[in-house]
């Protein structure tokens, strides 16, 4: 077994959008054939959920007059509710059909289908090595650079352990450098 090298624990991915990235890739998936992939992934850097979350969001758990969406059924097997900012408010009350909404927000759609459409997106966008989870990334990013500390943020984000959350973290230095003055 003195051969055997012990696996190196990873080093997490730095997803983070760069510079004109986002509106490429709102502009590639607006022209997708799949509809939804826009909104999508506009609520995935609105609100830090994961891919399943937003696949399994469902009208009759959320309220957009309190600003929020409860998740029934997350990666850590807890329950959470995720506040949603007025973008994802107005996209969603866009989305909402007449009359009392029931079912699941984007009807139909797989997280593989959801997979699939992002990466054939990222390619005209000419975005490369980005992965839907990496939106994830960069939303509780954004999170942390409008100011909100590590307890909210991790309350929006699902995330139990404060080391995991920071993995999940890169903030800009140009945006810490601001703040200094």
């Amino acid at each position: 077994m003195s051969d055997v090298a012990r696996p190196k624990s990873s080093k997490g991915r730095n997803g983070r959008l760069l510079s004109g990235e986002e509106d490429l890739l709102l502009s590639a998936c607006a022209e997708s054939r799949r509809d939804y992939l826009r909104e999508v992934v506009v609520m995935a850097l609105e609100t830090a959920m994961r891919q399943s979350e937003l696949i399994a969001l469902r009208w009759e758990l959320i309220d957009l007059a309190k600003q929020t969406a409860h998740l029934v059924d997350t990666k850590n097997g807890d329950s959470r509710t995720v506040s949603l900012s007025t973008t994802a408010v107005a996209l969603l009350k866009h989305r909402r059909p007449p009359g009392r909404a029931t079912g699941q927000v984007w009807t139909g759609i797989t997280t593989e289908a959801v997979k699939q459409s992002f990466q054939r997106a990222c390619e005209p966008a000419d975005i490369q090595g980005l992965r839907f989870h990496d939106l994830r990334h960069e939303a509780i990013s954004r999170l942390f650079e409008r100011g909100l500390h590590a307890v909210e943020v991790a309350a929006i984000s699902g995330h139990k352990d404060l080391r995991m959350l920071m993995r999940y973290t890169h903030l800009d230095a140009r945006k810490l450098a601001a703040k200094l003055g």
